[in-house]
């Protein structure tokens, strides 16, 4: 995010339980619902759905082919095969055991529980099929084709019964499934909605200026601070409400990499990630940007180049740098010390040698650069976030399908690729491409890509309860700031949209991307220049997290973001659940009476954070604000003296209260589980014994 890092240049010191089958709303080939650029026609779905004009053409040629004679019969095939197009589609034709060939049918005898909200899901739609088109002839039939296909056939060949048909075809709709009624799926809540969070309150617990943050691997208390010019610590965080500090030695960095590294304006280093199985076999990454006139080692393929229609050569003409001066570096390290030390957790030092180079870009611009790192939580693959190169992309990388900037790649980082892959996939550098990326659905994409259409991803993350949730925020240029659902092989629309805007631009050598051309998928939430910008044009989204902690109960499961300017943060929230649908509100915020350094406060009373630059999340998914000022950390709300009916306090907090302060939201929600997990780890001893 240029505005980000050039801010950043402006300080020189900176440097509940998963359920499996909840999601938001996906197709059955895991993208997410579109809206088409045509109405169908065969099928009667409007909005946000799973088909376009094609597939709804192949749907009507597949129907037609059936030779349906009886009319009513005709009407429910029609519906179950449009079935596809629903934006739940995903949940109507997915089991545990695979794919199915027709929808979960509603069936009125398991629909107690049911929260779809169409009227008609309260009838036994299954058995109205059953009754309809039991014993009429049909070609073709979705429910026998894996039995007999190509052949003509009644319902009454294969089952002898309603209940028969309806035990393997029907259910019901929960909390954790939907099932078709013969319309369109929409859910409503059917819970009390709490209302927003009275305000949020935070402590500040460290004076430093970073702009990473890393949980260590290992489940402990320790976590991975870094800086913007290369250098990153291992500290140990405070209980909250201890009235402590986290102390950085700057003498004793875990890393230091400020000879490799160039800062000044949107350079630095963007981002770090640690291996999973960190704690067994050392290895990290560090996402940074060099200058090769000032490292050596500074080198590699210029993202300008004949494959992308860029001439580097011209890149320099208007005032800028000679071509692809800069880079982008993904580096991996490995943590110093003997095998028992790193099993042991205990490593607490790393070789600035770099073990590996897994991807090094000449940049064809100063800024847009993105570059955080993240490891996928289900599928361990590396995700690397690329902005657009600057200048508003007037080379259109981010809709080209064979740039990788202005895209979220995925990555391969276990398993290194020959020199014939690497030739062949033209690879820019040391990684594996995992099989089911999107190329492999779409040959015309980079292998590299995961999702596209990005300015400047700045931050994402990954839902710690719904790994399936992965959230990004793009910084525009003057209109929405917007906060994106990423979905495989999605494209999130820039250079064509600023968010749900039309965005025109006159310097275009590398041509426009019309939007009819295009599926674009638009933001979940976010905010207008106009509602932050106090006049001055000046606004940028930081992406955050869900919140998972229990320190506040009353924000739990809410996403978590921010505007870098410092002057509002805000809370979205998701109604119903697993939905996809969220409503915003920003939120008042204040520092703890008791927190162990001074916030200080602005004019118009706000803590003093300054810049927030990133979110973080620790191992006890505490969420953490990395401002210019500092590191803050969300506790309690009762620490603020805002009220929360969800909190259990102890005692009351007066603006005199010590910083010995416990914690006894935390504690007291926490024990149990302790227990909890005592004792079964207890049975699990006694079983082995017995």
């Amino acid at each position: 995010m240029d505005r980000i890092l050039d801010i950043l240049f402006l300080f020189p010191l900176l440097f509940l339980l998963l359920q499996p089958s909840s999601s938001h709303p996906l197709c059955t080939d895991s993208t997410a619902p579109l809206t088409p650029k045509t109405p169908l026609t065969f099928c009667p779905y409007n909005g946000s759905i799973c088909c376009d004009s094609i597939k709804d053409s192949q749907l009507q040629k597949q129907f037609l082919s059936m030779n349906i004679s009886d009319q009513a019969c005709a009407s429910l095939m029609q519906s179950i095969l449009c079935a596809s197009c629903d934006q739940f589609s995903a949940e109507l034709f997915t089991i545990e055991s695979g794919a199915r060939t027709v929808p979960v049918l509603c069936n009125s005898t398991i629909l107690e529980d049911s929260t779809q909200s169409n009227s008609s899901a309260a009838n036994d739609y299954c058995g109205t099929v059953w009754d309809t088109c039991n014993n009429v002839t049909m070609l073709n039939s979705p429910f026998n084709s894996s039995l007999n296909p190509n052949s003509s056939s009644k319902l009454t060949d294969f089952w002898s019964s309603k209940n028969e048909f309806c035990n393997l075809f029907g259910g019901a709709s929960s909390n954790e499934s939907v099932c078709f009624s013969g319309e369109a799926v929409t859910l409503e809540n059917t819970e009390i909605q709490d209302p927003p969070p009275n305000g949020l309150c935070i402590e500040r617990i460290s004076n430093g200026s970073f702009l990473n943050l890393a949980p260590h691997p290992d489940g402990s208390n320790r976590i991975f601070l870094g800086d913007q010019m290369g250098r990153i610590w291992l500290v140990s965080v405070p209980a909250m409400g201890s009235g402590e500090t986290i102390v950085v030695d700057e003498s004793n960095p875990f890393l230091d990499i400020t000879n490799q590294v160039h800062v000044s304006d949107s350079f630095g280093v963007m981002g770090i990630a640690f291996h999973p199985n960190f704690v067994h076999n050392g290895r990290f990454f560090v996402s940074f940007n060099c200058d090769k006139t000032e490292w050596p080692g500074c080198s590699g393929r210029c993202s300008c180049n004949s494959d992308v229609n860029c001439d580097p050569t011209k890149l320099g003409l208007d005032g800028g740098s000679f071509p692809c001066q800069y880079y982008t570096i993904v580096s991996e390290f490995t943590a110093n010390g003997t095998n028992a030390q790193i099993l042991s957790s205990m490593a607490e030092a790393s070789s600035p040698t770099e073990v590996r180079r897994i991807f090094s870009m000449g940049l064809p611009f100063t800024n847009h650069h993105g570059g955080q790192l993240l490891f996928g939580p289900e599928d361990g693959y590396l995700y690397f976030m690329m902005g657009d190169g600057g200048k508003d992309d007037p080379y259109n990388f981010a809709q080209n399908k064979k740039s990788v900037l202005g895209k979220i790649m995925r990555l391969d980082v276990d398993n290194l690729p020959t020199a014939k892959e690497t030739t062949q996939l033209g690879l820019w550098g040391n990684y594996s491409i995992p099989q089911d990326n999107p190329y492999s659905e779409d040959p015309t994409l980079r292998p590299e890509i995961w999702a596209w259409g990005f300015r400047n991803p700045w931050r994402c993350s990954f839902d710690a309860e719904r790994p399936e949730y992965f959230m990004c925020s793009d910084d525009v240029v003057s209109t929405y700031e917007e906060v994106n659902m990423i979905t495989k092989g999605g494209n999130y629309g820039w250079r064509t949209y600023e968010g749900t805007y039309l965005f025109n631009t006159t310097d275009s050598p590398g041509g426009h991307t019309s939007p009819k051309s295009i599926n674009a998928i638009f933001p979940v939430m976010g905010y207008n220049f106009s509602e932050v910008n106090k006049g001055d044009g000046s606004a940028a989204l930081i992406g955050g997290y869900f919140y998972r902690s229990m320190a506040d109960p009353c924000m739990y499961g809410r996403y978590l973001f921010a505007d870098l300017y410092g002057a509002a943060i805000f809370a979205g929230t998701e109604t119903p659940e697993n939905s996809g649908n969220f409503t915003r509100n920003q939120l008042p915020f204040s520092c703890a009476l008791d927190s162990p350094l001074k916030c200080g406060s602005t004019a118009d009373g706000l803590p003093d954070l300054g810049f927030i630059l990133s979110f973080a999340e620790d191992n006890s998914n505490d969420i953490f604000l990395i401002t210019a000022n500092g590191l803050f950390r969300i506790v309690q709300p009762s620490r603020c003296n805002y009220a929360c009916s969800k909190e259990q306090i102890t005692a009351p907090l007066s603006p005199a209260a010590s910083p010995s302060y416990l914690s006894s939201g935390i504690q007291l929600r926490r024990q149990p589980y302790v227990l909890e997990a005592f004792f079964f780890l207890l049975f699990l001893m006694l079983g082995f014994m017995l």
